[in-house]
């Protein structure tokens, strides 16, 4: 039936995402990704940029002022010149660099939970297949990262067009600026365009970021044969687990009928109910059930009574009772300590007695 084995209905189960998760499969936005990345990598920049331009300026000048003191500039020189431009570099640039790189992998990592498996880097034959590479030239996800491309790029251009058409509209006013202020202008303007492109883009990364994770949940789904033979597996097969319990309540069974030699007195209800009691005075604080059962189970705790010479005494209500309200190697509930404690007191009473005449 298609409902019942091919069709993917049902949501994944734990299990389902943890293996998923150790082959690799996870849910990720590339976009997000990116446009975190570009948006922190451009904020980080903007923050910095006064530093930078003035380190670069000091050193500019101070190579500039030592290389017009130097009668001739050997290789020496230019090696040193190259070390501390290096280093000037390497102070500004450098940090800057891995915070881009930290800042891609936190962006990545809070997404997949920082998860790396070796089944992504594995070699497949199934890649070299040229038509599972031309399949997914056709598939759906093709299409949609196609009309994404598409949609970055009219964004791109229409922020772009903005930009320009409004510095058309300065440039009579900009042929009295110096230079300082034209370049003041450029970079707002280089500025204010980054920051439109960063909004526009995160609102495509937030779709991709749904479409995702709509098309992962779609494809780990599972059929309602997988969910069945799934918690077979986790819970063991049903007719094993019956089977199982069966063993269980035989070994608990046996076990209790090794007991009923060791107890003082077994309180039956003819037929139905039988329930062997031991006490020891100075061990127990009330009398303990080794025993109990109903119908054929009674009758096996009555014969093996009887083989061992137990007395066994019967008193219908008070074989119920205990058999409904006791447990095995409990005590007896408290509404039955005077009963069997009468009982008892007879039957120790009738011992003592047939001893005497012995």
């Amino acid at each position: 039936m298609p409902g019942e084995g091919g069709e993917k209905t049902e949501k994944a189960s734990p299990k389902k995402r943890q293996d998923e998760r150790k082959k690799g499969n996870v849910f990720m936005s590339k976009d997000i990704v990116t446009v975190a990345t570009v948006a922190i990598s451009f904020f980080t920049l903007q923050y910095f940029v006064g530093s930078f331009v003035g380190k670069l300026e000091e050193n500019y000048r101070m190579q500039t002022q030592r290389a017009a003191e130097l009668a001739t500039l050997g290789p020496g020189d230019v090696m040193q010149l190259f070390r501390e431009f290096c280093g000037v570099f390497a102070s500004t640039i450098l940090p800057v660099m891995l915070v881009i790189m930290l800042a891609g992998i936190v962006v990545s990592g809070a997404q997949t939970r920082f998860l790396f498996s070796h089944e992504q880097i594995k070699f497949k034959m199934s890649r070299l297949n040229p038509l599972s590479g031309i399949k997914k030239l056709f598939s759906i996800r093709s299409l949609v990262e196609l009309v994404k491309s598409m949609l970055k790029i009219i964004l791109l251009t229409w922020l772009l067009y903005g930009r320009i058409r409004d510095a058309m509209a300065r440039l009579p006013l900009m042929i009295d600026w110096d230079i300082y202020q034209a370049a003041v202008y450029t970079g707002e303007q280089i500025m204010g365009l980054i920051i439109s492109v960063i909004i526009a883009f995160s609102a495509v990364a937030s779709a991709d970021y749904l479409y995702q994770w709509w098309e992962y949940e779609k494809g780990i789904k599972m059929t309602k044969q997988e969910v069945k033979d799934e918690y077979k597996q986790m819970e063991g097969n049903p007719e094993i687990k019956s089977a199982r319990r069966q063993k269980q309540r035989e070994f608990a069974t046996q076990r209790m009928m090794s007991q009923v030699k060791d107890s003082d007195v077994i309180v039956r209800n003819p037929t139905h109910y039988a329930v062997a009691l031991k006490y020891e005075l100075e061990v127990d604080p009330a009398p303990i059930v080794l025993a109990k059962g109903k119908d054929l189970i009674a009758l096996k705790i009555v014969d093996e009574a009887e083989k061992h010479g137990v007395a066994t005494i019967e008193n219908k209500p008070l074989a119920k009772g205990l058999y409904e309200l006791s447990q095995i190697d409990g005590v007896i509930p408290d509404e039955f300590y005077q009963p069997v404690a009468e009982l008892l007191a007879w039957l120790y009473s009738t011992r003592e007695k047939e001893t005497r005449k012995q």
